[in-house]
């Protein structure tokens, strides 16, 4: 009797990823159905702060389509460690390319806390000339248009924070093509139903827009110095300030670079360990957003064929239409639109992924290790 009690509770449970699934459809289309232009009168003035480090695949074409967005003013500040760096020489061709752009390249940050990012960016806010502030990781491109769409939002003064979904530019390997499908297949799908159960509470790193002014009431970034993810606490410091955090409807593209699928694996890890310190019944939710391993249990156990061919046949209908609803119409991505048959790859991937980052608290980041305690960046080696 208990056999058939639990299994058929199993069976039950198999069904979570395909409600998942019917949520991030209804909020994709809820979300892009209300694209609209910026503000045509709203044009702030804007400071661009790219801390950078090392140099990323393409880096010179990334960091110039920042240098050709038409807007009326704006500054970029890029901020490196070392005056060794090896993005000082394509820094200083960018300058040489764009002699009409405002673009200032600070070298050395004052040693705040762990997060050498964040030391970076606190020095940037210093010495920014203007009060709205986007902040893009290295690896992002953008199209024109970008800094009206997330500069727009903040015409109306509830808006807090701004961030934008991600696309991604792969080299073609597998390792690359994984992650770029990750974003728009999996990720942006579940930021959308976030955004559709109460709005966001948190930002993401490819790009967080904020003011002088909201950045001072939670502290600055000095207050996050040591935080293993600045884009989420920053969001959501500035969230329970009682602000809204708006998402544009405007993407931007991460160039992913070439790796192996060992370093893939790792990187995932990383960005996975962020949830779980950070939101952990979130991180536990994902369990039921992993349509594949939820199908195959059910279609194993299924009491008749008809019931395995339902559970089958619904995880490549429902996982293929949010995928393309939000991937394809949704975010533009021509990647997602061309290898949509690697999603279940990649599904099978994250839910490994997701396994392994209950057993570590312990990445490598730009060559350096770190363990995570307390939502915190410790080194190895420090007690």
């Amino acid at each position: 009797m208990w056999h058939g009690v639990l299994r058929w509770m199993l069976l039950l449970l198999a069904l979570g990823p395909f409600g998942y699934y019917l949520l991030a459809i209804m909020a994709a289309r809820r979300f892009f159905s209300k694209r609209s232009p910026s503000p045509r009168n709203f044009w702030p003035p804007v400071s661009i702060l790219k801390p950078v480090r090392g140099l990323d695949r393409e880096a010179y074409e990334n960091y110039a389509s920042f240098c050709l967005q038409e807007y009326p003013e704006f500054e970029i500040i890029f901020a490196v460690t070392e005056a060794t760096d090896p993005v000082l020489p394509v820094l200083r061709q960018l300058i040489e390319d764009f002699p009409q752009r405002d673009i200032r390249v600070l070298v050395g940050a004052e040693k705040l806390g762990t997060a050498d990012k964040v030391n970076k960016l606190c020095r940037m806010v210093r010495e920014a000339k203007y009060d709205l502030l986007i902040v893009s990781d290295s690896d992002i491109r953008v199209a024109p248009g970008y800094i009206h769409a997330v500069a727009g939002p903040f015409a109306d003064p509830q808006v807090g924070a701004v961030t934008c979904l991600y696309r991604g530019i792969s080299d073609g390997s597998l390792a690359s093509d994984m992650e770029a499908l990750g974003n728009t297949s999996d990720f942006d799908a579940g930021v959308l139903s976030a955004w559709q159960l109460g709005g966001l509470k948190f930002a993401l790193g490819a790009t967080m827009a904020t003011t002088k002014k909201h950045l001072a009431e939670i502290g600055g970034f000095e207050a996050l110095v040591d935080h293993f993810s600045d884009d989420y606490e920053l969001g959501n410091r500035i969230s329970k300030r009682g602000y809204r955090v708006e998402v544009t409807t405007f993407p931007v593209f991460t160039v992913f670079p070439k790796q192996t699928l060992a370093q893939c694996f790792r990187h995932q890890v990383r960005w996975t360990l962020t949830m779980r310190h950070s939101q952990p019944w979130g991180h536990f939710s994902l369990l039921f957003t992993y349509g594949l391993p939820w199908a195959l249990l059910a279609a194993a156990i299924a009491p008749s064929w008809p019931v395995a061919a339902f559970y089958l046949g619904g995880y490549v209908v429902l996982r293929a239409a949010m995928a393309w609803t939000v991937g394809v119409w949704g975010v533009g991505d021509p990647l997602l639109r061309r290898k949509m048959w690697l999603v279940p790859l990649r599904d099978g991937f994250a839910f490994v992924v997701w396994l392994a980052s209950f057993f570590t608290s312990r990445i490598e980041w730009r060559g350096t290790e770190y363990y995570i305690r307390d939502k915190r960046l410790v080194p190895v080696g420090r007690g």
